[in-house]
């Protein structure tokens, strides 16, 4: 009689027909450690049941992929016989559970996802999303989250030695509940030796190495992953995994060395789903099975049930498949790092998993039905309700200002306090706080690091130079998520082209709500199509990524955040371009021009702003116009103009608008005179936020050189003034509405983070 009931199907989020398609698989009623193995692989997390079918709309291929979606991580072709390996992964649940842990184990996770790929890790990017932290019911919890997820960070990077360049951090109420976590791991191979998580040969040994299995983490993909936060969330500490860095980086270098022998087959970390994971997706993408005893798997604790030791994801394991008979090479490397490394069971030719504890069968499923013949659902979509308003409310602006900014009010004639507020919001402030506490330096390949448009790595081997950015915006996608998606897009491509650096590939990191009503779907759907459009506008195919659903507390979801992550290659004898103002004299010019919609389209525009939202208090309207075409052609003519050394900084105009780009690009201590020319009135001109804008500076014998180069891609070029030491000035229509030392600006921005978090 069967021991499975309809509340332990239940609970372990198997549907009653999907339980019947269990049934059907196997032909008979499934055991409790099959039920288990079923249920981790059929979670959200591992199977992708909801987004599959959506996901097969972006764009995979183009002429620098070697390997696309579908592996551990995506890998393109970077020249000189040398490849990148690079993927995004959430850690999102388990982060808000217990930050610190949660946030490390990210990272370790997406480390492995590279260096089983046969690449050494050279560098890592966090997207980082919380509530706020200095006012509201939750601001000390969410300060305490925010800095047990930078330490967690901070500790795994800086142990395992490998440097965090860049990423961004942002703070919005909805994700008080439900922190983002999102971590961006790259790495570098020789092209020709590259591994791949498939379980070739049978009659080859499986084997298990690194740190020994416990019970932390069991669960972890299928309910912190996989469902909503309750009131019960927070007593699920032990389905987070504890990480020990130190013990990953001896993996990695046996790994590594390990692969040097020509013994190694195939190879897969244990990360979602542990050794269930690794043993069926490696025998499934080879087209064979594994067997598997579990007496032989290294435990740290006694008593482990069959359940535990498959689903358990204790951080630090491999599993590799070593060609027969050549399992000592192996045994000696590992030996020679101390770690473990034991014959757990062979491939087989039957393409089954099958597992063994004391001599009995335990379970034996095809690897199909937890791979390919995993559920997949076109769950139904519904067009999301529009929470806020299409026009500004009344007197948004203050009173007795005009709303339509047309007319000059005497609250318009001075706008250094917006300026210095804007500067102070947690979302544009400096982020030394969270970045000084990362070894950035570490391996020495940083050249541009945190606090740019985006990292650049000079490689060691090939003499290349790699740009890396990582972009989202929650707000934007909530307000119109496909024009969201695409500016997520459009900005990543910005920020690595501002370097000189040409946009070739991209992975992205996909947080939303519950997938089972309807407008969440819409809104995921809707990012997908954005995302699909603008990628293939700037031919960066997604080399694989992360799907992050049930991101909601209590029926409350976060804002749908399409994050995106985008590599760029710079020509061998380039000069990264940097992003602040490297000397006085030169002129200062917009690339791309100034705002030229209407009043009443910039006005509905201008809700989505960071000024809208810190400064006035209110969301509403839409976000920026999205021209791609235009984009792709402003972005191709900074990249001519950095090869030509035509241009000496370039800084995309994003959060915060126009007089926010300027002082970030005055903070290195050279500041500006300028005067904008506007139909819009100061507000919108200095604060809109618009796509398709790079601030440069020009040197006078350059001018007309960059003049003819915007002609050429027919992209607007709107000269603003000049820098000038020290001093931050700027008047609309020639009048003065911004005057302020540079370092008095500086210092509110640099302050401000480190202010909010004492």
């Amino acid at each position: 009689m069967s021991t499975i009931t309809p509340e332990l199907v239940a609970q372990h989020q198997i549907t009653p027909e999907e339980y019947g398609q269990i049934v059907r698989a196997l032909g008979r009623e499934p055991s409790i450690t099959e039920l288990g193995i079923f249920c981790v692989m059929w979670s959200e997390h591992c199977s992708y049941k909801s987004s599959r079918l959506l996901l097969k709309k972006l764009p995979t291929g183009g002429r620098h992929v070697l390997q696309g979606p579908g592996e551990n991580a995506g890998i393109i072709d970077i020249g000189e016989g040398w490849a990148c390996a690079f993927k995004i992964e959430s850690h999102n649940h388990p982060s808000f559970v217990e930050p610190f842990q949660g946030a490390a184990t990210g990272v370790g996770g997406i480390l492995r996802d590279i260096f089983t790929m046969g690449a050494r890790p050279i560098a890592v990017m966090d997207s980082l999303r919380f509530g706020p932290i200095d006012s509201g019911e939750h601001a000390a919890r969410n300060r305490r989250i925010l800095k047990g997820v930078v330490g967690g960070i901070a500790h795994y990077g800086n142990c395992f030695g490998v440097p965090t360049v860049g990423g961004e951090t942002v703070f919005e109420p909805c994700y008080s509940s439900n922190p983002l976590v999102n971590v961006f791991a790259l790495g570098v191979a020789p092209a020709d030796k590259l591994f791949f998580a498939r379980a070739g040969g049978p009659g080859n040994p499986v084997i298990y190495v690194g740190a020994k299995t416990g019970r932390d983490g069991i669960h972890g993909a299928s309910l912190l992953a996989s469902a909503e936060f309750t009131e019960e969330s927070k007593q699920k500490r032990p389905n987070v995994q504890v990480g020990d860095p130190f013990l990953e980086k001896l993996l990695l270098e046996a790994c590594l060395e390990a692969m040097q022998t020509g013994a190694i087959v195939g190879i897969q970390d244990m990360g979602a789903a542990g050794l269930t994971c690794s043993t069926c997706e490696m025998g499934g993408r080879a087209g064979t099975g594994i067997e598997i005893e579990l007496d032989r798997v290294p435990q740290r604790e006694t008593g482990m049930s069959p359940y535990d030791i498959m689903l358990s994801e204790s951080q630090e394991r491999m599993l590799l498949v070593a060609e027969r008979g050549r399992e000592q090479e192996v045994f000696r490397v590992f030996r020679k790092w101390g770690l473990d490394a034991v014959t757990i069971g062979t491939v087989t030719g039957d393409g089954r998993l099958r597992v063994r504890q004391h001599g009995e069968v335990v379970a034996d499923i095809p690897n199909s039905a937890l791979t390919d013949e995993a559920p997949e659902y076109a769950r139904p979509q519904k067009p999301a309700a529009r929470l806020a308003p299409l026009e500004p409310p009344p007197g948004v602006f203050g009173v007795g200002c005009q709303v339509s900014g047309v007319r000059e009010d005497a609250a318009d004639r001075n706008l250094t306090p917006d300026l210095k507020a804007l500067l102070a919001s947690p979302t544009i402030a400096s982020k030394r706080w969270i970045w000084e506490q990362y070894d950035y330096m570490v391996r020495t390949n940083t050249v541009v690091g945190p606090g740019s448009d985006a990292a650049v790595l000079r490689l060691k081997e090939t003499g290349r130079w790699l740009a890396m950015a990582l972009d989202g915006n929650g707000r934007y996608a909530w307000l119109e998520p496909r024009l969201g998606a695409r500016l997520a897009v459009a900005e990543a491509c910005r920020n690595v082209s501002c370097t000189g650096a040409l946009p070739v590939a991209a992975t992205n990191c996909l947080n939303f709500g519950n997938p089972e009503k309807p407008e969440i779907m819409w809104q995921f759907a809707e990012s997908v199509e954005g995302m699909a459009e603008a990628c293939r506008a700037f031919q960066t195919p997604i080399t694989g990524g992360n799907v992050s659903f049930y991101n909601e507390t209590l029926g409350e979801a976060v804002y749908p955040t399409p994050v995106i992550g985008i590599v760029g290659l710079l020509e061998p004898d380039a000069e990264p371009l940097p992003s602040r103002f490297p000397a006085a004299g030169l002129r200062v010019a917009v690339l791309g021009g100034l705002p030229d919609a209407g009043v009443n389209d910039a006005l509905v525009c201008f809700g989505s702003s960071e000024y809208a939202r810190s400064v006035c208090g209110r969301v509403w309207g839409l976000p920026p116009a999205l021209d791609l075409d235009y984009e792709v052609r402003v972005q191709a003519c900074c990249r001519e103009l950095a090869r030509q050394r035509a241009i000496h900084s370039a800084h995309d105009v994003s959060d915060g608008g126009l007089a926010v780009a300027l002082a970030e690009a005055a903070f290195g201590g050279v500041g500006i005179e300028a005067n904008i020319d506007s139909q819009l009135g100061p507000r919108l001109a200095l604060f809109s936020e618009y796509a398709s804008a790079i601030v440069v500076t020009v040197p006078d014998n350059q001018l007309a050189a960059v003049q003819g180069a915007a002609a050429k891609y027919n992209v607007r070029f709107a000269a603003l003034g000049a820098t000038r030491l020290r001093s931050f000035s700027i008047s609309v229509n020639g009048s003065g509405v911004i005057d302020c030392p540079v370092e008095e600006l500086r210092g509110v921005w640099e302050q401000a983070l480190d202010e909010k978090l004492k």
